[in-house]
């Protein structure tokens, strides 16, 4: 029987980091970076610009250290209104992201860094933002939803399915069959509740996995900004916000934003020590005279 000194968490960070939007969740990655950490996200807000010039601005050689998928359904125009055009795909695809990193780019290049419940400690998977992958996860699971003949349908078993299917994602990270680092970051949804108190939760889909997918995570740090605009990682709870981390009596309540989950990380374990930036397996995809179909062929 392992002592809890052997517990899985003093090997792995998996943090969610709360923040409004333009509070500073993605630049603040930019820390990590710096760290020596090599980064995968799952970019559903479209929103790495800040990250890119930042870290272009504080540590461009190690820009090539942050592997990214941006993951949006298309939308067109239509008399009804905006509408996805074609299948939605992109929370599906996301879920595929997870089991193994491997996809085809524009240029018919084959990208496959593996799986990343197996990247190990000196890489951080990351989900920007929990918000949008909930929004992706509806737009999934609404055609799926039976209808009658005249095209109506039961909207809660919509919003039922895709809570379903993001918890199930959640429960996957943060646990110990993932062996990687997880950050999740997601925008805060403000409720009144019946108490006469309001109190801010993820943003996910719907208010009852709003209000208990943070039980899943060992760390919940927020993203806020302090008097003149200055940014800071808090990490103690406030009166509207719940936070947690599994060594408070080390952490301090707050770090400025451009050192921040760097610190957090640093708190709970050592720096990583990459010897060698991640190469993925890459095929591509090229013509064969005798075949009529282009064959992958290995690098």
């Amino acid at each position: 029987m392992p002592s809890l000194s052997q517990h899985q968490s003093n090997e792995y960070t998996k943090i969610m980091v709360l923040g409004d939007p333009g509070s500073g969740k993605s630049g603040g990655l930019t820390s990590l970076v710096k760290a020596d950490y090599w980064l995968g996200i799952l970019d559903y807000d479209n929103g790495l610009d800040p990250l890119k010039q930042f870290i272009l601005n504080q540590c461009p050689e190690k820009i090539e250290n942050v592997e990214y998928r941006t993951l949006r359904d298309k939308r067109k125009a239509s008399p009804d209104g905006p509408i996805i055009e074609g299948a939605p795909r992109a929370f599906v695809e996301g879920v595929r992201m997870l089991d193994r990193w491997k996809y085809k780019g524009a240029d018919g290049v084959e990208v496959d860094y593996g799986v990343p419940g197996e990247w190990g400690p000196s890489r951080i998977f990351v989900l920007d933002s929990l918000t949008m992958f909930s929004d992706a996860a509806f737009d999934f699971r609404e055609p799926l939803v039976p209808r009658s003949r005249d095209g109506k349908y039961d909207k809660r078993a919509v919003y039922y399915d895709a809570q379903q299917a993001v918890e199930n994602v959640i429960a996957l990270l943060c646990s110990e069959q993932f062996r990687c680092n997880v950050i999740v970051n997601t925008h805060i949804r403000y409720v009144d509740n019946e108490d006469g108190t309001r109190k801010g939760y993820p943003n996910s889909i719907g208010s009852a996995l709003a209000t208990m997918i943070g039980a899943y995570f060992n760390s919940i740090a927020l993203c806020t900004v302090g008097q003149g605009g200055k940014r800071f990682i808090q990490t103690a709870s406030t009166a509207m916000i719940d936070l947690k981390n599994p060594r408070p009596f080390a952490m301090l309540p707050r770090y400025p934003l451009e050192t921040g989950l760097a610190d957090f990380f640093k708190v709970l374990r050592e720096q990583p020590e990459q010897k060698e930036k991640p190469e993925p397996k890459v095929s591509i995809l090229t013509a064969d005279p005798n075949q009529r179909r282009p064959i992958l062929r290995r690098n």
